[in-house]
């Protein structure tokens, strides 16, 4: 099946259909060969999700939705689905208003100076974020950060947050959704992250250490033997849920399923990425070198091709249950905060 027009015109386009610019080294060749299969399967959900949805705006969580949802979220759908299973849609219809209260409240001036400064630092490489743009989405990602930032004073506002409420504004291309799918992911899905000592987030890079002992020894041994922090190599993937380390189209099947299932999918992936590519880690011999290679891993065409990838992250890390998670979670909290 051969992709139509606006498709192949969007393969050959310098800018993604997300307005990122794509690199010098952009593979188009390879990319057209992935997307003209991948048309075929983003076909027949569409499809799928219409019949499920039968025109209606709500979904009830059940085993075929989470099945589906696996599978791809159409982009057209995706922005309705992320607001109802991780509960934005619900919060947001409880407090009409909140959100336009906050944008006209009182400013903590400290806060908005810190996320001015890393405005312009925001994808640089998206046409829709740059100032010239019209209508410029900085405006909105100043607006969706200064109101989370004021209705969660716990974290405020860290580096990270506006790559991923960045995100959420491609997707929803609605403010006041993005804040509340923002308040979803920061207060519920990952657990203190962002808040300023970032307890949630270094004790989730020590469970993942712990879970390749447990899943993929040689690399952890490996780590161990060169003095390999964990938080060297993974914090990026846990701060900013693979944005900009994954391809766009990837990070959004991870997300279609974190909204859905949690923040387990996050280990799923890193030890997909990790185990898949064990032979190829293990050819590191010093410790820029293993730093180096698990740069590499995350480029190439094992994650470019998402719905191949999607399909391995359920199978190649095994069984994994939220239970063992928090059992981890436990030892590894008490872990980072006994080394202060």
């Amino acid at each position: 099946m051969a992709p139509p027009p606006a498709a192949q015109n969007a393969l050959f386009c310098r800018v993604d259909p997300y307005g990122f610019e794509r690199p010098d080294d952009f593979d188009y060749a390879s990319y057209e060969a992935f997307f003209s299969r991948y048309l075929v399967v983003l076909t027949r959900r569409a499809i799928k999700w219409s019949k499920l949805l039968k025109g209606k705006n709500s979904v009830q969580k059940s085993l075929k939705v989470k099945r589906y949802i696996r599978k791809g979220i159409p982009n057209e759908h995706r922005a309705l689905i992320w607001m109802i299973v991780s509960g934005a849609q619900t919060n947001m219809e409880q407090n009409p208003g909140y959100y336009q209260r906050l944008l006209e409240g009182e400013k903590n001036d400290k806060l908005v100076e810190a996320i001015k400064t890393d405005m312009n630092r925001t994808f640089p490489d998206n046409v829709k974020f740059r100032k010239t743009a019209d209508p410029c989405l900085q405006h909105t990602l100043y607006n969706v950060l200064v109101a989370y930032g004021h209705h969660n004073k716990a974290v405020g506002y860290c580096q990270g947050m506006n790559f991923i409420a960045g995100y959420l504004i491609l997707i929803t291309k609605n403010e006041e959704e993005s804040f509340w799918l923002l308040d979803a992911l920061i207060g519920r899905i990952l657990p203190d992250y962002y808040s300023p000592a970032m307890l949630g987030l270094k004790t989730d890079q020590e469970v993942l250490g712990e879970l390749v002992k447990m899943k993929v020894p040689a690399v952890a041994e490996l780590m161990e033997r060169h003095g390999v922090m964990w938080t060297l190599v993974v914090s990026r993937w846990f701060i900013c849920l693979f944005i900009d380390i994954l391809p766009v189209e990837t990070v959004l099947r991870i997300w279609d399923c974190l909204f859905y299932e949690g923040s387990k999918i996050i280990f799923r992936v890193a030890l997909t990425l990790i185990k898949q590519h064990q032979a190829f880690i293990l050819e590191a011999t010093n410790f820029p070198d293993i730093c180096d290679k698990f740069k590499q891993i995350t480029k190439g065409t094992f994650v470019t091709e998402c719905h191949t990838f999607m399909q391995k992250i359920f199978t190649e890390p095994g069984s994994l249950s939220m239970a063992t998670i928090d059992k981890l979670r436990e030892t590894c909290r008490e872990k980072v905060l006994s080394q202060g």
